[in-house]
């Protein structure tokens, strides 16, 4: 039975219901070098492993999940993924020194309202580590 205090959490979305969770898709040419990176190198639990996807946990109800598919989504047309962190410098430099290919270090964006540090990792994606001045609710 899910837990009172992380139902009422939850808000309602019109058209859909209850949105209990959010997962991200993509796709990947390499899935062990994805898994490597995603569990290996940031820790995130992988807790589906369906052969040609795995997913892996980012927060409770939220997911990034890799399909091999034999190829990335092109450069021009890629996301940004966002793992918010309490300690993005930490994080970043977790990163740096196992080899993660930094594109710019730790700063401060006043625009932003936000510390935010940017890798990509094996498929050429761009992750952001971010921290809010003022926390999401």
């Amino acid at each position: 039975m899910p837990d009172p205090k992380e139902r009422s959490s939850r808000r309602e979305v019109t058209g859909v219901g209850r949105v209990a969770g959010q997962i991200t898709f993509l796709p990947t040419a390499d899935l062990r070098a994805t898994h490597a990176f995603y569990q290996g190198l940031l820790d995130l639990p992988l807790v589906r492993d369906q052969g040609v996807c795995r997913i892996y946990a980012t927060a409770p109800g939220a997911y990034l999940g890799f399909c091999d598919r034999g190829y990335v989504v092109p450069e021009d047309h890629r996301v940004v993924l966002t793992l918010l962190v309490d300690d993005v410098a930490a994080s970043f430099e977790r990163l740096r020194v196992a080899g993660a290919q930094v594109v710019a270090e730790p700063a401060h964006s006043a625009r932003y309202a936000a510390i935010t540090a940017f890798v990509r990792d094996p498929n050429g994606y761009l992750l952001e580590l971010q921290r809010f001045d003022e926390p999401l609710p």
